[in-house]
């Protein structure tokens, strides 16, 4: 059994029963059965019952919101775009269904078609730190490219990925279509990755266990998309509207406590606004609102568990030896609390300062002009998102050919829409995730050449 905790007040919310390689195997024959008739459906038939699930959807987001707040300590606000995004995703993906068209390529002798023919069986696995969202990532294009999905949420997140489950079937998909398996990685995540059933893999998480999920599909040749860790800049030049940079940077990496793959805990300041930046700095971590999640008011809840709080904590500690900072305030007593927390002082090969602490801790490192502020970006190694302020539109322009990451935003924070690509460089991960091209992720490019020299057919 899967225990669900509730992140604020340590509070025991639920058992789940933990999926064995057993439940794998046979959710994966149900999938298989239901891949087949939906395949076959009519392209304006799947299109119409995504877009019911998605109203379905829409009609319960305060109660899947509520559920996020008490499974994941996400803040209440956060918690119902997280729902909407679900809805949206959905919406998006039924929108392609009847646009996902092939080529016609010119040829001698003939002509040359290519048809877009879906995977079979997607396996998603899905973080703690996004349960909803993330997982609707894959499984809205998977679904509308013609898959079935088995979702393995993760194991202190599981009740929003079940509920969805069921609102798909009172939606009107077929049973076995879209199936939720929880349990934990070594058991249920690795029987996904392993069944030779399973067409490909989709994984949001580590990069340690991203690497060995892709090994693992090497040995069948399956595909997979991997969206892992980061370390993000927020590079912030002189010539910048500091005010707006300083204001804007404490929820670039406090939102969702700090936990979230492209949190920009690396804050670049230019030397000769290093100072002014702090002190425009200091007042705003220090006024973020930390508490009770369920509270309109609140910015930022709690870590997801004790072990995340342990980890956070121990990079504060091995950096406070040199460290000075700006510290904010949380609330004492049970959950998972860490206080809003920004490191000035480290060397910039400090662990602090290179490692995914995914947590509400950042460090704030001087650079000297545009070529030493790159160099302090692309010092890492992972590659999935960042920030660059300045007024200068050469300098924007030049700067984000120059970072080596996947979604960069000019003065702005912002890396994720459903519209646009998403997805990392190095060890940030592999493929691409939302998006026009969503749906050719789950497809297989067949090509057809029907000779015009020939017999008549």
């Amino acid at each position: 059994m899967l225990q669900v905790l509730n992140p604020a007040t340590e509070e025991l919310v639920a058992t789940v029963p933990a999926a064995t390689p057993a439940d794998v195997d046979a959710a994966v024959a149900r999938a298989t059965a239901a891949q087949r008739a939906w395949a076959a459906a009519a392209p304006a038939d799947r299109a119409r019952l995504l877009r019911r699930f998605a109203a379905v959807v829409d009609d319960h987001i305060e109660e899947l919101a509520r559920l996020e707040v008490t499974e994941a300590g996400h803040t209440i606000g956060n918690a119902r775009w997280e729902a909407g995004n679900v809805r949206d995703l959905l919406d998006f993906a039924a929108g392609g269904v009847e646009r996902l068209n092939g080529r016609q390529i010119p040829v001698a002798g003939g002509l040359d078609i290519t048809i877009l023919e879906p995977l079979g069986v997607v396996g998603v696995i899905a973080p703690w730190n996004f349960p909803m969202p993330i997982a609707a990532w894959a499984t809205a294009p998977a679904l509308a490219a013609g898959n079935a999905v088995l979702l393995k949420p993760a194991e202190t997140t599981p009740l929003t990925a079940l509920r969805l489950a069921e609102l798909a079937l009172e939606a009107g998909l077929p049973e076995g279509l879209f199936q939720v398996l929880p349990g934990t990685g070594p058991v249920a995540g690795n029987a996904l990755v392993e069944h030779p059933g399973i067409a490909k893999i989709v994984f949001t998480g580590s990069t340690r266990v991203g690497k060995s999920i892709m090994a693992k599909c090497a040995d069948q040749v399956k595909r997979v998309t991997l969206e892992l860790g980061g370390k993000s800049p927020n590079i912030v030049f002189a010539d910048a509207d500091l005010e707006a940079a300083a204001a804007a940077a404490p929820m670039a990496f406090l939102d969702n406590s700090g936990q979230d793959c492209c949190a920009r805990t690396r804050i670049l300041v230019q030397r000769s606004a290093y100072d002014r930046f702090l002190e425009l700095l200091t007042p705003a971590i220090e006024e973020i609102v930390v508490g009770d999640p369920s509270d309109e008011r609140t910015q930022m809840g709690p870590l997801i568990s004790r072990t995340q709080l342990d980890r956070v904590r121990s990079y504060v500690t091995d950096a406070a030896e040199h460290a000075a900072g700006i510290r904010g305030k949380a609330p004492e007593g049970p959950g998972f609390w860490f206080p809003p927390t920004v490191l000035t002082g480290v060397p910039e090969n400090a662990p602090c300062a290179v490692e995914e602490i995914f947590g509400p801790v950042a460090v704030v490192l001087p650079f000297e002009d545009e070529a030493d502020a790159i160099r302090l970006a692309n010092a890492t190694e992972y590659g999935l998102s960042g920030s660059i302020w300045t007024r200068d539109v050469g300098r924007a322009l030049r700067a984000s050919r120059a970072v080596r990451a996947g979604n960069l935003s000019v003065n702005s924070h912002s890396s994720v829409r459903y519209w646009t690509p998403f997805g990392g460089y190095q060890q940030s991960g592999l493929g691409r995730e939302l998006g026009p091209d969503a749906l050719t992720a789950f497809t297989e490019t067949k090509n057809v050449f029907i000779s015009t020299e020939g017999p008549a057919l």
